[in-house]
């Protein structure tokens, strides 16, 4: 007896904005795997609003530095939990926030599972720069647009790159690694239109385009901007 393994993607906070799939896959799983302390878990916080049993929940814990060494050996004790319960014919979900293929750490997760022969599918989920330009009513991309999405690890010269041609829009992720950057480009470049994000999905949720504001404030860990591009100035 086997059982199965499914990566699911919990959206960006708000519990409505999962979908049917990955409830019924919580519902139906034996064990849940969770990231997060006992002090703080928003993927938890999300768990908690929705018809699951709670019992089924483990929550797990994954130092958080650029050096992955130390994250990496976590996911390999858990990785073995992992099969151990397979092994019994459990049904195990693995919960990320946002989409699980985006920018999540869990893929490692994935990827090991799958290179021990175990039987994994992931499900989607809706990426918070998705749910961002929903909250804002902001149409992220138009016509011809392109959309470019970076993590936290820019320059300003490259956003002025990419911004130039004025068909490009930008979405920045973890804005909390790249502040200085940040307020460098937006400081020689105020033709653009920018969105700034907090907290998406939740209560704390913010959206602001205040420049004076957001061009010198320090961002926290769950935020991201949208740039749409201007006209350039003469």
């Amino acid at each position: 007896m086997t059982g199965n393994i499914s990566g699911v993607s919990l959206g960006p906070g708000e519990p409505e904005l999962i979908t049917l799939k990955a409830l019924k896959a919580l519902q139906e799983a034996d064990v849940i795997y969770c990231p997060g302390t006992q002090a703080k878990s928003r993927a938890r916080d999300i768990l908690e609003a929705l018809p699951i049993k709670m019992d089924r929940v483990r929550l797990f814990h994954v130092p958080m530095s650029k050096d992955r060494t130390l994250a990496n050996q976590a996911y390999d004790v858990i990785c073995t939990e992992i099969a151990d319960l397979v092994a019994t014919g459990k049904n195990v979900a693995i919960t990320a926030e946002g989409d699980s293929g985006f920018y999540s750490s869990v893929n490692y997760m994935f990827d090991k599972l799958a290179g021990m022969g175990l039987p994994v599918s992931t499900i989607a989920g809706v990426p918070a720069f998705i749910a961002a330009g929903a909250i804002s009513g902001l149409h992220i991309v138009k016509q011809e647009e392109k959309l470019v999405v970076l993590p936290g690890i820019v320059t300003a010269e490259e956003l002025a790159t990419l911004l130039t041609d004025g068909h490009v829009v930008v979405v920045i992720m973890k804005l909390s690694q790249c502040t200085e950057e940040i307020h460098r480009f937006m400081q020689a470049n105020r033709q653009h239109e920018f969105h700034y994000y907090e907290n998406v999905g939740t209560i704390n949720e913010l959206h602001s385009t205040d420049y004076e504001n957001i061009s010198q404030k320090d961002y926290p860990y769950f935020s991201l901007m949208i740039i749409r591009p201007g006209k350039q100035l003469a």
